[in-house]
C-alpha cells in the first residue's frame, strides 16, 4: 500500500467518526431529502429531481462541515509526512460513500414507489448528485472557513439550480444541472442524449471541483522548507 493510500483511509476513517458524532446532522442528511420527495410526489418528475438535489445540498453541506472540522488537524498530519492528496482523497472517500449509501437507500424508495420509463437512470440520478455534492462541498469548505457562510452558500447553489431555467445558461454552470439532463431521461423517456451530456456534465464539475479543492490545500499546508545548516568555518590557528 503506497503512503497516499495508506493516508487516505485514515482520514477516511477520521472523517467517519466525525460525521458519527454528529447524530442530529445526520439524521437531518437522511430525512431532508425525504420530504423534498413527499411535497412533489403525485408528479413524478420533480419529486425525483427534488429529491436528487436534496441529497446533494445534504452531503454537500454534511461535507463542509468535516472540512472546516479538520482545519486544526490537517496542519499536524502533513507536519507528521501526511500528502494533500492523502488527506483530501480520504475525505472524499468518506463522503462519497456516505452519499452512495444514502442514494441508494432512497433509490429503492423510489423503485417500489414510482414507475419511471428507465429505473437504472433514476438511481443513476441520485448516486451521481451525491458523488458531485462531496467535492463540491469540499470546495466550498476550502474557500470559506465559516459553517454559516459556507452553508448559505451551499443554500444558494441549490436553491438557483432548482428555480433556473434547465435550458439557460445559469442552470448549465450550476454543479447539479446533471441531474436535471439525466432526470429527462430517465423520467420523460427523451433521448439518449440527455444521458450523455448529464454524465459529460457530472464529470466536468467533479474533476474542477476536486482539482481546486487539491490546488486549495496544497497552497494552504504547504511545507515550509528551510535550508540545510552549514558547518561553521574554523579559520587555522595562528602557530605561535
Amino acid at each position: 500500500m503506497n503512503m497516499h493510500a495508506g493516508t487516505a483511509l485514515v482520514v477516511a476513517g477520521l472523517s467517519a467518526r466525525e460525521v458519527g458524532r454528529r447524530r442530529a446532522a445526520v439524521l437531518l442528511v437522511i430525512a431532508l431529502p425525504l420530504w423534498f420527495y413527499l411535497v412533489r410526489r403525485d408528479l413524478t418528475g420533480q419529486s425525483i429531481r427534488m429529491l436528487a438535489l436534496g441529497i446533494a445540498w445534504s452531503i454537500s453541506t454534511l461535507t463542509l462541515f468535516v472540512v472546516n472540522a479538520s482545519r486544526g488537524v490537517d496542519p499536524r498530519l502533513r507536519l507528521s509526512g501526511a500528502s494533500v492528496l492523502g488527506l483530501v482523497g480520504g475525505r472524499l472517500l468518506a463522503m462519497s460513500g456516505a452519499g452512495t449509501l444514502l442514494a441508494l437507500g432512497y433509490w429503492a424508495l423510489v423503485s417500489l414507489d414510482q414507475t419511471v420509463p428507465h429505473p437504472f437512470a433514476t438511481g443513476l440520478i441520485m448516486l451521481l448528485a451525491a458523488l458531485v455534492a462531496a467535492p463540491f462541498g469540499s470546495l466550498v469548505g476550502a474557500l470559506l472557513p465559516r459553517e454559516l457562510e459556507g452553508a448559505l452558500a451551499l443554500l444558494s447553489v441549490c436553491a438557483v439550480q432548482m428555480l433556473a431555467d434547465p435550458d439557460g445558461l445559469a442552470a448549465k454552470l450550476m454543479p447539479f444541472w446533471s441531474v436535471r439532463q439525466i432526470g429527462t431521461y430517465a423520467v420523460d423517456n427523451a433521448g439518449l442524449s440527455y444521458l450523455w451530456q448529464g454524465l459529460g456534465h457530472f464529470a466536468l464539475y467533479w474533476l474542477i471541483c476536486t482539482a481546486g479543492t487539491l490546488a486549495i490545500f496544497a497552497y494552504r499546508l504547504r511545507v515550509a522548507r528551510y535550508p540545510e545548516p552549514t558547518e561553521p568555518h574554523h579559520e587555522p590557528s595562528a602557530v605561535p
